[in-house]
Order: structure tokens, then C-alpha cells, then sequence
């Protein structure tokens, strides 16, 4: 079951200039920043009453990120549900007839569990669901 928005990704040229703009000009703290080698992206987490908004800076020019900002330019990226059963959540999903872009959960930022809905299925917005990471 759906529990809350999790995050909003929003894809950005430069984490430094736009952590500036969140912290200066918006007042807010970056909790972390990370580099996810797998997708090849490097973030920066803000939380905003509990939902938190993700800078996503790619590394690599055939990553993903790197492939939004070519073709859309900077902004939202998608939006993540948290969820607590992922597994359900896709075969749900699937069952309804939405493409999925991972038949199963891939390890994103944070450690979580996460896997996206193709936005051709969504009315044009990437989704993503994500978990708690699992247990060791």
C-alpha cells in the first residue's frame, strides 16, 4: 500500500549551483548528498516536511539523468511513493496494464528499494515506488 510521497526528483545541470538556490534562496538544509555509481547520478536530499526533494547531477553522459537534461532540461524528473510492500505495488501496477521500466526493485539512494513506471503508462509522469531497504 501507498504510505506518502517520498521525494521529488528533479534533474539539474550542477549540485552546487542548485543546492545554492535550495539553501540560499529557500532556506533549506541539505541532509546528504550521495553518488548512486549504479544509475550513475550523484544527489543531494532537502526535506520539506517530510517529503524530501532530490537533485539529481548526472556523471556519466549516457546516464539516464544525463539523457532527461539533453531532451527536457532541467526540472522534475519524477515523483517516488513509498510504499511498504514494492513487490505488490509493481505486480499491481502491471496487472493494470502500466509498462513497467523494472520488472523488479533495483537498489537507488539511501539503500532503498526502488523501481520505476514508465511515464507513457502514467499520463507522462516517471513514478517511481520505493522501500526501506532491505534487511542483511
Amino acid at each position: 500500500m501507498l504510505q506518502k510521497i517520498d521525494h521529488i526528483g528533479i534533474a539539474v545541470h550542477s549540485l552546487t549551483e542548485s543546492c545554492q538556490f535550495y539553501e540560499n534562496v529557500l532556506g533549506l538544509t541539505c541532509e546528504k548528498k550521495e553518488e548512486v555509481v549504479s544509475q550513475k547520478v550523484r544527489t543531494a536530499f532537502f526535506n520539506l516536511g517530510g517529503v524530501h526533494i532530490e537533485l539529481l547531477e548526472p556523471t556519466a553522459d549516457d546516464s539516464p539523468i544525463a539523457k532527461f537534461l539533453k531532451n527536457k532540461g532541467q526540472g522534475v524528473h519524477h515523483i517516488a511513493y513509498c510504499t511498504d510492500n514494492i513487490d505488490s505495488q509493481l505486480n499491481q501496477a502491471k496487472e493494470q496494464g502500466c509498462k513497467l521500466i523494472h520488472e523488479t526493485p533495483i537498489t537507488g539512494a539511501g539503500g532503498k528499494q526502488v523501481a520505476f513506471l514508465h511515464p507513457k503508462s502514467t499520463f507522462g509522469v516517471l513514478t517511481e515506488f520505493c522501500c526501506a531497504p532491505k534487511e542483511p
